[in-house]
C-alpha cells in the first residue's frame, strides 16, 4: 500500500498517531529532503530507508513507487511539512498511481493554510486556495485576475523575500482589501497580522507566510448599475438560463423576483 502521510507543519507533536504507525511499518519512505525529514524520523525513534521525492525527480521516484507497490512493499510518502500534493510534490506520483491502478490512501494531518485562515478570523464559510503566486511579475498578474472577482476569502502561499512584492501585485489587480499575514504557525514565534493591501505588511519578514485577502465586494454594486434588462441577459451571458438569471439579478439587488419578471418577458 502507498500511504501519503502528511506531517507536522511546525512543533513536532502535531503529528498523528496514525501517522506514526505508517512511518514505523513502512518497508520506505520517500520525502523531500532526506536530511530536513530526518530530524522527524530521529525524534520519534523510527529507522526507516530514506529516498528522495521532490520536484525535480517525482515522475522518477514515481516508477520505483510503482514497481515497489507491485512487489507488496509499504511504501510512506511525505513532503517537508504538512500534507505532500498541496503546494508541495506528490501530484505526479498521485496521477501515475491512479493511471496504473495502484491504489494509495491519505494519511491526514497538520496544513498550513487550513489553521492560517482559522487564525485570521477572516470568512471561512467559503474561500479559495491559490497557493504560491509565480514569480514573472506578468504571470503573476495573469493568475491573480483570475480570482478578483471571488467574492471569498483568497488563500496565498507566501515565501518572505517575495511578500511584498505578492501584496503589491495583489493591491494592483484586486485594489484596496482587507488582509492577514500568518506565520509560524504552530511554532513559539506564531502570529497573524491584520492589515490592508495599501498599506502593506510592515515589519521584518522572515519565516513562511500564509496571506489571506477579503473577497471581491464590488462585483455586484457594478452590476446594480446596469438596467434590469442588462443585469438579467447579464447572467444568461453566462450560461444561466432565464429563470436562474431573474434569481440572481433579484438577490444582487435585494427586490423580489417578481420586481424584474417584467424586465424578462421577452428575454
Amino acid at each position: 500500500m502507498i500511504n501519503i502521510v502528511a506531517t507536522p507543519i511546525g512543533n513536532l507533536k502535531d503529528i498523528t498517531l496514525r501517522a506514526l504507525e505508517v512511518l514505523k511499518s513502512a518497508d520506505a519512505i520517500y520525502c523531500e529532503d532526506t536530511r530536513h525529514s530526518l530530524k522527524l524520523l530521529n525524534a520519534y525513534d523510527i529507522k526507516k530507508p530514506l529516498f528522495p521525492c521532490h520536484k525535480f525527480n517525482e515522475r522518477a521516484a514515481a516508477e520505483k513507487i510503482i514497481s515497489a507497490a507491485r512487489e507488496g512493499k509499504e511504501i510512506a510518502v511525505i513532503s517537508d511539512a504538512g500534507m505532500p500534493v498541496i503546494s508541495d510534490p506528490g501530484n505526479v506520483l498521485c496521477t501515475a498511481l491512479k493511471e496504473e491502478g495502484i491504489a494509495y490512501t491519505v494519511i491526514p494531518g497538520a496544513n498550513a493554510f487550513l489553521s492560517a485562515l482559522i487564525l485570521s478570523a477572516m470568512p471561512a464559510d467559503r474561500f479559495a486556495f491559490i497557493g504560491f503566486l509565480p514569480d514573472k511579475a506578468g504571470e503573476k498578474k495573469q493568475l491573480l485576475e483570475k480570482y478578483k472577482d471571488l467574492d471569498m476569502t483568497l488563500c496565498f502561499h507566501v515565501a518572505p523575500q517575495d511578500i511584498d512584492r505578492d501584496i503589491s501585485a495583489m493591491y494592483s489587480v484586486f485594489g484596496d482589501r482587507n488582509a492577514c499575514a500568518v506565520r509560524e504557525i504552530t511554532k513559539i514565534h506564531e502570529e497573524a497580522v491584520s492589515f490592508t493591501l495599501s498599506q502593506g505588511l510592515a515589519g521584518e519578514k522572515r519565516g513562511e507566510y500564509v496571506v489571506l485577502v477579503e473577497g471581491a465586494k464590488e462585483r455586484a454594486n457594478a452590476l446594480n448599475d446596469l438596467p434590469e434588462r442588462e443585469h438579467i441577459l447579464h447572467y444568461m451571458a453566462q450560461g444561466m438560463d432565464k429563470k436562474e438569471a431573474l434569481k440572481q439579478a433579484a438577490k444582487d439587488r435585494g427586490v423580489p423576483k417578481s420586481e424584474l419578471y417584467k424586465f424578462s418577458l421577452d428575454l
